[in-house]
């Protein structure tokens, strides 16, 4: 295996102190992730004392503000960082990014009071999050949840199980969507509860094809209590905050599609410019060149789709539809671009000694998690010709 190091990839960070940013992460990445990486996921390691560093390095919480803890960086920059860490490994970047969901009902809904008890420490108090939506038998269709949360007095009794929790077991605390009204999205609020909460119980990790170092788990709620003032924003107001994290997350998901991708085009490269048949390197070969350009152009076009809508996001402006657009299409160049990259290298890239077949594994969940990729479609499609006809 070649130790030709890749170019880094060029970042264009609109100050100093972002571009000092993403050095710093990138001097994390070379000495803490992408050594260790390939062990602990064969393992299943959670690297947990590198998300105590992120927090420490204050790059847990960069898309909120300073006041209560976090980094106070566009989204432009903050997606970058997880491109970054991404591309070192996708249990650390995908795990910043649910983290970010986590905080997002909190920094965006909660009261003042709330935010100052729980913000400092969820974003620079070496605390993790995750994310409670989606149920056993309600994926793609949230608004049908079941687990429930029934008013006691000045408290809240939440009971119901949570499926495919990124974090689950081991999350500090936990936003979590329960129905406390109506059938739909109507009556569906959201909730901060601590991830030692009593009657709050993790399963066995699920056994996956990839990212077997961060742990996905169902959570059983079984009476869990929690006050009032953990409740974030109105009864019922749930699901539309749930969406407006969603709208972000997607972008998190894109940029660690275009992460993963990147590294794989990398190997790809490193590879076929050292491996010699028939007398030339392989990347001498017509065949192999267009793929290898074939592979460049989608990670381009998907990071300047990510970039575009977070630009949209940083001015305030509607970016729903670009986010879908960015989710899709960066998740689905990912799964090809490093497909391609295992035929690049051939038989090698079948193999464990080198991170590709890891790349292409890991690629697929993204085409499934934040909405799988027909949701995408399906909301694209919305903001293109209306609400489909019933």
């Amino acid at each position: 295996m070649s130790d030709r190091a890749p170019q880094p990839v060029e970042r264009r960070l609109p100050t100093e102190e972002s571009r000092q940013l993403v050095a710093l992460v990138r001097d994390i990445v070379s000495k803490e992730i992408a050594p260790r990486a390939a062990e602990e996921e064969e393992a299943g390691v959670f690297p947990r004392e590198v998300f105590t560093l992120l927090s420490e390095s204050g790059l847990l919480g960069l898309p909120y503000g300073s006041a209560h803890g976090g980094g106070d960086q566009p989204y432009e920059v903050y997606l970058q960082v997880l491109e970054e860490l991404a591309a070192a490994r996708l249990t650390v970047g995908l795990g910043v990014s649910v983290h970010s969901l986590a905080c997002h009902a909190l920094a965006g809904y909660g009261t003042d009071a709330q935010q100052a008890a729980h913000l400092p420490a969820m974003l620079s108090g070496g605390l993790l999050g995750a994310y409670c939506l989606s149920e056993p038998a309600s994926g793609s269709d949230a608004a049908s949840l079941r687990t429930k949360a029934v008013r006691d007095g000045d408290d809240w009794v939440i009971t119901g199980t949570k499926a495919w929790i990124t974090h689950g077991g081991v999350a500090d605390f936990c936003t979590v969507l329960a129905r406390t009204g109506v059938e739909g999205a109507r009556g569906i609020t959201a909730f901060l509860v601590p991830g030692d909460a009593e009657g709050l119980n993790a399963a066995l990790p699920e056994k996956k094809m990839g990212m077997k170092g961060s742990p996905t788990a169902q959570l059983h709620f079984d009476g869990v209590r929690v006050g009032d003032d953990r409740r974030i924003g109105e009864e019922g107001q749930g699901f539309a905050i749930a969406l407006s994290a969603l709208d972000s997350g997607r972008l998190g998901i894109a940029a660690c599609a275009v992460g993963v991708a990147q590294a794989a085009l990398d190997e790809a490269v490193r590879y076929a410019t050292d491996r010699r048949q028939f007398g030339r390197p392989i990347a001498d070969f017509q065949g192999l060149r267009f793929m290898l350009a074939d592979m460049a152009t989608q990670i381009e076009a998907g990071r300047a789709l990510y970039l575009e809508a977070a630009r949209l996001r940083d001015a305030g402006e509607p970016f729903s539809r670009q986010a879908a657009m960015a989710k899709l299409f960066c998740t689905d160049a990912a799964m090809r671009v490093t497909t391609d990259a295992v035929q690049v290298l051939g038989g090698y890239g079948y193999t464990l000694d080198f991170p590709v077949e890891r790349l292409m594994r890991e690629a697929k969940v993204l085409q499934i998690v934040e909405g799988t990729n027909q949701i995408q479609r399906m909301v694209i499609a919305r903001h293109l010709a209306g609400p489909e006809t019933r």
